[in-house]
């Protein structure tokens, strides 16, 4: 027989005492008017029923759900886990539970998202837009007109007043590049993200600023826009860049995983790295120290990142809706490892 579905309410608690369900709740609360007896009996009989309060209804009732809603575009490799771990941490010290939602990359699962945080009455809403939602902001204005507080991190609309967390991306291509730029590489080419996406797209005008800043010509043939931001997407543009580009000795890659990729076409056309192509990327995903040669990374402060968009949470929750702080931006890191380091500028051997 299959395990009954009903959930004891403060109602059985009191039929069964034969006590009216206020003086149930009050002794569950612990309130003075109800003697210490009362109180005992109504907790073992909860027990005995396994009675288990609904903290929501409990909290609503007192004008608020201490509940904060998440929306990420996946959680694949590291950096959206990483992000929600630096959520979780803060959001839990300051007494709030989370609801995460994936929309993997899909702009109409993401409006589904929202409309379930909305429904479920969350106090705030922390998101990462998806690869597919290109300048829809129907939805998030949404959010704003139920007077919730909404903060974007690491991708974000074109969205007038929009609260956001970010790392500087175009600085970060800057630096990548110049490295690349400083080890002897003169051809460098680019494997580029989705253009709508602030992310991508500072990534290549941070790339295209550091050839200009060094005297390298940029070649729009250089730039390859990947599909997708997959392995086997990376295997293609790595294909299709060879082939236009014979003396290419750089490459700058907007994401890691496509940059995996990448390397194994240049160990398939017997193509060293980083003696013949230099690579440098995004993200510093844990699987970059494993390759070979391990990857140079740009590292993106990824815990650092969702514990800041709690904080930026908090302080929209305190002030209200008028405050309007500017985009918080995170300093990146550029982690030089064996896959940049050309040869030209390795120590030679004396004669």
């Amino acid at each position: 027989m299959p395990p009954s579905k009903h959930k004891t309410s403060i109602r059985d608690i009191a039929q069964q005492l034969g006590l009216s369900t206020s003086t149930v709740s009050r002794g569950l609360a612990n309130h003075k008017d109800i003697s210490e007896t009362t109180k005992e009996k109504i907790r073992q009989v909860a027990q005995e029923l396994n009675y288990r309060p609904n903290q929501l209804a409990a909290a609503l009732r007192k004008g608020h759900s201490k509940t904060l809603g998440v929306i990420v575009p996946h959680i694949n490799g590291y950096f959206f886990p990483a992000v929600m771990n630096g959520i979780e941490k803060v959001a839990t010290q300051e007494g709030f539970t989370l609801m995460m939602c994936q929309s993997n990359e899909d702009f109409r699962r993401e409006q589904q998202n929202i409309d379930a945080l909305l429904a479920a009455q969350v106090e705030g809403i922390l998101m990462s837009v998806s690869a597919t939602t290109f300048k829809e902001t129907q939805h998030f204005e949404q959010v704003r007109q139920q007077g919730t507080p909404l903060v974007f991190f690491d991708r974000m609309p074109e969205l007038p007043n929009s609260m956001a967390v970010i790392l500087d991306d175009y600085q970060g291509a800057y630096q990548a590049t110049k490295h690349l730029i400083e080890q002897g590489c003169t051809r460098i080419a680019h494997l580029a993200g989705p253009q709508h996406l602030n992310t991508s797209r500072n990534r290549f005008l941070g790339y295209q600023a550091a050839l200009e800043a060094h005297g390298l010509p940029f070649h729009e043939h250089a730039v390859y826009a990947l599909p997708s931001l997959t392995h086997d997407a990376g295997r293609l543009g790595m294909q299709h860049l060879l082939a236009l580009e014979p003396d290419l000795n750089g490459i700058f890659a907007a994401y890691a995983i496509p940059s995996v990729g990448a390397l194994e076409v240049l160990r398939e056309k017997n193509l060293r790295v980083p003696q013949d192509i230099a690579l440098a990327c995004f993200s510093n995903e844990p699987f970059t120290t494993m390759t070979q040669p391990r990857l140079t990374v740009v590292d993106q402060r990824a815990e650092q990142m969702g514990e800041t968009a709690v904080r930026l949470f908090l302080q929209l929750l305190k002030r209200g809706p008028a405050y309007a702080p500017p985009h918080l931006v995170l300093k990146p890191e550029l982690v030089i490892r064996d896959s940049s380091l050309h040869r030209s500028r390795e120590p030679q051997p004396t004669p």
